[in-house]
């Protein structure tokens, strides 16, 4: 057993799903995989299952429905808090994010002592993002922008979703309050951690847009980003 768990939430990721699980494995640090799959209808949690003869350190576990990213992160934060890893990794199924950079973060955080870690897409406001239409890249660039000026949080990257946590800062961290489950998710996330005095870095990684399979993304997710951080900024932190 690893000391690190790598989350990987899926639906319909089984064009994905066998290469990220065996490239995550073939890194040169052990690290764990949980799958956290929403009953995905395209077989995806088959073909974990069939991975986990040959890999004794996958696992998964199978949601009902589908309601939301956060959601699916939250299962799968308290699934790895009952095992005791000591470091939790978020990580998409899609290739987006590049399992090489796995070590980068772990670093960060096990040995230059951050709390938490970010795979950040903009770090020092260069972009480092492949095959995003102008749209796209911009709406995300300035969502980063407008969330860091209305709440104030020294993180350039504030919705990316390729991030290492210590088990501590989700342990002090309600996730049962946890109000979001798109992009937001990943904003909430990280300002309560800061909110709580938690130290972060970010990693300079370079984010390729998925080859295979369909985007989640979706109006409604951004809307609750917009929107969403306007709320959060002015409620209290729960205790």
């Amino acid at each position: 057993m690893s000391n690190t768990i790598v989350i990987i939430p899926t639906y319909n990721e089984k064009e994905n799903i066998d290469a990220i699980i065996k490239a995550v494995f073939s890194q040169d640090k052990q690290f764990d995989i949980l799958v956290v799959d929403d009953s995905s209808p395209d077989g995806t949690s088959d073909i974990v299952k069939e991975l986990q003869r040959d890999f004794p350190n996958l696992f998964i576990e199978i949601r009902k429905e589908k309601n939301g990213l956060g959601a699916a992160y939250i299962h799968g934060f308290k699934w790895a808090l009952k095992k005791d890893y000591n470091y939790i990794i978020e990580m998409d199924a899609d290739f987006s994010h590049n399992p090489k950079d796995l070590i980068h973060l772990y670093n960060a955080c096990a040995i230059d002592g951050a709390d938490f870690s970010i795979g950040s897409r903009y770090l020092n406001n260069k972009i480092n993002v492949v095959n995003w239409d102008i749209k796209r890249l911009l709406l995300s660039y300035f969502a980063s922008k407008y969330v860091k000026i209305i709440t104030q949080i020294p993180i350039f990257d504030t919705t990316a979703g390729f991030v290492c946590y210590k088990s501590e800062v989700l342990k002090r961290i309600n996730l049962d309050k946890i109000k979001f489950v798109g992009y937001a998710f990943q904003i909430e996330m990280k300002f309560k951690a800061w909110k709580r005095k938690f130290k972060h870095k970010e990693v300079s990684v370079i984010f390729t847009d998925r080859k295979r399979g369909t985007s989640k993304m979706s109006g409604s997710i951004i809307s609750e980003a917009v929107f969403g951080v306007i709320k959060m900024r002015l409620q209290k932190l729960p205790k």
